[in-house]
């Protein structure tokens, strides 16, 4: 079969690799009909996180089963799944508490030995505990194909910094980053009830999604002048609750300026280039609570389904370009140069 593997910074190719066995009882062998590409690839892609040469790549799918272990309770040839961008057993202490990505016997799709999510095919170790069905009937329609996606990685991944940041009904909420994953950030923040949502990004085409997703208010400053303009918005003080999706020193140094004191900020940014960006003095005096880190989607997922099959919420808009498999070297540079937003792949 074909899948994206990476060579060295900014060499990704699709070449032929062996097609996915079952090797474990509990396994399943899934045929992909949509992936996509994470901002957090474009770390690999950059040379900013080392990776093996010929390493596969890309850790958020949905597809139908092709074949399943003899192991496995849940799942039947022909069922359509989506799967959280972490396998668990779904049975350890940390499934249970739905710690899903501290899962001893977890991993992250990609991860030396085992299959990448942008291929033709993929062999999940513990069904049962991994994926989660979806109606049959999704297969057919593609904006809601698209949407449930989402599910894998971003739409969880957001609501889980909202969660971490403490949103509720009649709070004010800002967000730090513009991309899928701060768009996603919103879209969850309005879904839990906060009252006034404020997107910090300077690209109109993301803000115009931010604002449809629920944003009230949009700043493009960065810096010490995003701080001044969150802060004169709110009447002189900050968000009750910041979401951070971004992960630089920068980006999380303008979360603690924008804190509301006695506020909380749920961050999700995966840290890249941050050693001293945190002042604990500085959240110490204002009472400023921390929280978040790498997101257990598949504890999310039943929550958050139901409200994409229905329409309550939709976050397909977030990905703004759609390729086939073959495309996919030319999907990262799109990214990697910000001409798109979320690339989309369908196999």
């Amino acid at each position: 079969m074909r899948a994206t593997v990476i060579h060295a910074p900014h060499d990704i190719r699709v070449q032929e690799v062996p097609d996915p066995e079952i090797q474990q009882p509990t396994d399943v062998v899934l045929r992909v009909l949509r992936a996509c590409i994470c901002g957090s690839d474009l770390w690999a892609y950059r040379g900013e996180s080392a990776r093996q040469p010929g390493q596969r790549i890309g850790h958020e799918f949905l597809g139908i089963v092709e074949e399943a272990g003899s192991g496995v309770n849940g799942f039947a040839v022909g069922d359509l799944v989506v799967a959280p961008f972490v396998w668990s057993d779904g049975t350890c202490a940390y499934c249970a508490e739905g710690l899903t990505t501290s899962c001893p016997q977890g991993g992250f799709w990609g991860s030396v030995g085992s299959d990448g999510g942008q291929g033709e095919a993929v062999r999940v170790p513990f069904a049962d505990g991994t994926l989660v069905k979806l109606p049959s009937a999704a297969a057919s329609d593609d904006r809601l194909l698209t949407a449930l996606l989402a599910l894998s990685d971003v739409l969880g991944t957001g609501h889980h910094a909202a969660v971490g940041a403490g949103v509720k009904p009649g709070t004010t909420v800002a967000v730090v980053g513009d991309g899928a994953v701060g768009l996603c950030g919103v879209m969850a923040a309005k879904r839990l009830g906060a009252e006034r949502i404020i997107a910090l990004g300077r690209h109109t085409a993301r803000t115009d999604i931010a604002r449809t997703f629920g944003a009230t208010d949009v700043v493009a400053e960065r810096g010490d002048a995003a701080v001044a303009a969150v802060r004169e918005l709110l009447g002189g003080e900050g968000a009750h609750a910041v979401i951070e999706a971004v992960g630089t020193e920068q980006s999380m140094r303008t979360a603690v300026g924008i804190t509301r004191d006695g506020g909380s900020i749920g961050y999700v940014g995966v840290p890249h280039g941050s050693g001293t960006g945190l002042d604990l003095g500085v959240m110490f005096d204002r009472n400023i609570a921390l929280r978040g880190g790498v997101a257990p989607v598949r504890s999310y997922i039943p929550e958050l389904l139901p409200d994409v099959l229905s329409g309550t919420i939709d976050p397909s808009p977030v990905f703004d370009l759609a390729i086939g498999l073959d495309e996919v070297p030319a999907g990262y540079r799109a990214m990697d140069e910000r001409t798109a937003l979320k690339v989309l792949i369908k196999p």
